[in-house]
């Protein structure tokens, strides 16, 4: 269930602009992308915005629910945190600028055919996205010798399921073989990843918000199975994994807020706007995991803090 709004508001007076956060759930990189959007803001246009926080408790129906009360609430501007949120925010409404962050490709959250790396409408954002070829190559770095690769995400989730599917198309031109293991929920998660697990030599699992919330049940399979877990974010690492090609959610954020400031200010046209990524990855490891299954990193990887 959506929790009770988290209002912030400036001093007595002065907010000029009232912004509508929904985040898809709770779980660090959400979290820190949320962060850096209100500091962006903070930062740029001080004590000029409120803001109306709900999480939708990774319901999709939650989404919808909150995305119609923002709408009635007039507010000037949406941050749909994650692809749930701006699912829901496109289909509320085609008035109120829409900013999306932490989401995967646009492209087949909004079902958009011809991809030119802008929305176009009401909506831009920035996308988590690590470079799939890139993830592809640290696994075939890590792990030359590995035979079956278990892809496991939660089917319900259509930027995982693009994931998925991108990095396969790697993986088997290094040749690898590979098998899609999908859960629908936190429900058949252990069983599915214990599937997985006695099918893999190592399992690769996207940025995907039902694994990010569940990272332990995931490692208890995992790590007692003796599987490592590539993940596509360093949350999901710290949690099951022992290696990822990591962006920083604050970071996207934060540039979402940027984008933001410039659509109230009337600085930029959204409908214009093109989706921003991230500008740096970085190489990082679970040093507890990789104790746990004896793995021993390159020295070019950062130990995830």
């Amino acid at each position: 269930p959506s929790t009770a709004p988290d209002t912030t508001t400036p001093a007595e007076g002065t907010a000029t602009y009232t912004v509508g956060i929904c985040q898809q759930m709770t779980h660090d990189a959400l979290d820190a992308a949320t962060q850096g959007f209100k500091d962006a803001l903070n930062e740029l246009l001080p004590n000029q915005v409120e803001f109306i926080e709900q999480d939708a408790g990774g319901e999709y129906t939650n989404c919808g629910t909150i995305m119609d009360g923002f709408v009635s609430q007039g507010v000037d501007l949406i941050l749909a945190n994650a692809t749930y949120p701006l699912q829901a925010a496109a289909s509320a409404t085609a008035d109120i600028p829409i900013l999306g962050t932490s989401v995967t490709d646009y492209a087949t959250a909004l079902s958009i055919d011809n991809w030119t790396g802008t929305v176009g409408g009401n909506i831009s954002g920035t996308s988590d996205l690590a470079p799939l070829d890139q993830q592809a190559d640290m696994l075939n770095e890590l792990f030359p010798d590995a035979t079956n690769v278990g892809l496991l995400y939660c089917s319900g989730e259509p930027n995982s399921v693009y994931q998925v599917e991108t990095i396969q198309g790697y993986l088997e031109d290094m040749g690898y073989t590979c098998e899609q293991y999908a859960f629908t929920d936190v429900n058949d998660l252990s069983s599915v990843a214990q599937t997985a697990c006695d099918n893999s030599d190592v399992i690769y699992i996207p940025t995907d918000n039902t694994a990010a919330a569940n990272t332990e049940t995931i490692a208890n399979v995992v790590i007692p199975a003796g599987v490592p877990v590539i993940a596509g974010e360093s949350g999901i690492c710290s949690g099951c994994g022992v290696a990822t090609l990591s962006i920083s959610y604050y970071d996207i954020g934060y540039t979402t807020g940027e984008m933001a400031a410039k659509v109230l200010t009337g600085e930029a046209d959204i409908s214009t706007m093109p989706v921003e990524y991230a500008p740096n990855v970085t190489k990082m490891y679970n040093a507890a995991n990789c104790e746990a299954l004896g793995l021993t990193m390159p020295e070019d990887y950062e130990p995830i803090a």
